[in-house]
């Protein structure tokens, strides 16, 4: 019901848009995460936005380069990441949540992001 897609390889400094596009029911209400898993790594958030499209945080090594934004109409959530860094090669995933739930209930099957140095 979530599907990501946008990632794949960059060189240093360059930008990739991640697109997660909802089907099979609508996300509007929800509070959509995205996530990412480096290999050997724990997966971590990077940021969330709420139904209404206010961010609610960014992981600190992101903020300033990584955007979160939703677009209702089309029921999909963007992840615009500028000035890329090796550091952020990992497996990106959206996630999506009731608000006030602890769990994200609905995952998308992740995409690769590359950042060649």
């Amino acid at each position: 019901q979530l599907q990501a897609c946008g990632g794949g390889l960059v060189q240093t400094g360059g930008s990739l848009r991640l697109s997660c596009a909802a089907s099979g029911r609508t996300f509007s209400s929800y509070i959509m995460g995205w996530f990412r898993q480096a290999p050997g790594k724990e997966r971590e958030i990077v940021g969330t936005i709420t139904s209404i499209g206010g961010v609610l945080y960014y992981e600190d090594s992101v903020k300033g380069r990584f955007t979160i934004s939703r677009d209702k109409a089309s029921n999909t959530v963007y992840l615009q990441m500028n000035s890329l860094k090796p550091e952020d090669t990992a497996v990106y995933y959206c996630a999506a949540k009731v608000a006030g739930s602890r769990s994200y209930h609905y995952w998308g099957q992740g995409t690769q992001v590359t950042v060649s140095s």
